[in-house]
């Protein structure tokens, strides 16, 4: 555990030399505060709005800037040292393969982790300071279960980034193909349920559908926060989706799975890696 952690502890340092962590925190802090504050500007009003529309709002905007992020942050984590040459010196180290790939996710995970805390923390801290509709109290609970959700979601993409990284040769490569999983889960998924319910004009399994959201991490992520808004009125899949008994914590297992089953392939292919 102690190379894991030292490795871990490098990674989380090159994040701060490099000013990963400053800024993706200053990134969700703007967008964070700017949702909070001027959400409601199509109406005609600014000012801090109820909280399910703004958790709402933060969770559509985080589905779109989180995984970018966190596959920006890892996608060289194995072919970058490869190429740079690090890689062969660091297996000379009294370090096995799995302990590395850990220490490095755990310490890119730690970015995340942080960056998204405080970043995101800082509307919940704004909202409690100067909303007179919303106490300490009320934020507790949903806000919690948002960058919860938030830091998981961070966590999947590092690790599916991971997985690129360990099965390709050049970086140019790792980063092409990252920007394709990032649209693949972030657009085109989505799209192509919603082609199927045009396509038989809405004729499909209404109980078995929903579920087909829980293949795609960024639909678990959404359909986690809107958990905690029934009455939120939603639009598109998650129209749907919210008419499915999905419990909270059943969701949040499914985005450990998620995380759980991209770190595994990750270790695998990186064992199978020749140097």
């Amino acid at each position: 555990m102690k190379s894991i952690f030292t490795v871990a502890k490098k990674e989380f340092r090159d994040g701060l030399r490099n000013r990963w962590v400053l800024s993706i925190c200053v990134i969700f802090a703007v967008l964070a505060v700017g949702i909070a504050y001027f959400g409601a500007a199509a109406a005609g009003k600014v000012g801090f709005t109820s909280l399910s529309t703004t958790i709402v709002s933060l969770a559509s905007l985080a589905v779109f800037i989180i995984p970018l992020i966190a596959l920006m942050l890892a996608y060289d984590g194995i072919v970058g040292e490869d190429e740079s040459g690090t890689l062969l010196l660091l297996m000379t180290y009294p370090l096995t393969r799995w302990q590395l790939l850990l220490g490095k996710m755990l310490g890119q995970g730690a970015v995340m982790a942080f960056s998204t805390t405080v970043g995101f923390g800082s509307s919940a801290l704004m909202i409690g300071a100067f909303s007179s509709n919303t106490s300490w109290q009320d934020l507790l609970g949903p806000y919690s279960v948002f960058i919860l959700s938030a830091v998981l979601l961070g966590w999947v993409f590092i690790a599916i980034a991971y997985v690129i990284s360990a099965s390709v040769s050049e970086k140019s490569k790792a980063a092409g193909i990252a920007l394709i999983v990032w649209f693949i889960f972030v657009l085109v998924f989505d799209l192509g349920l919603l082609g199927v319910l045009v396509t038989t004009q809405g004729d499909v399994n209404a109980t078995l559908f929903p579920y087909l959201l829980l293949l795609n991490p960024t639909d678990i992520f959404r359909l986690v926060n809107i958990s905690y808004f029934a009455e939120q009125n939603l639009s598109g899949l998650m129209a749907i989706a919210q008419q499915t008994d999905f419990n909270l914590q059943s969701l949040l297992l499914g985005m450990l799975v998620w995380l759980f089953l991209p770190m595994g392939l990750a270790m695998h292919i990186f064992n199978r890696r020749g140097l």
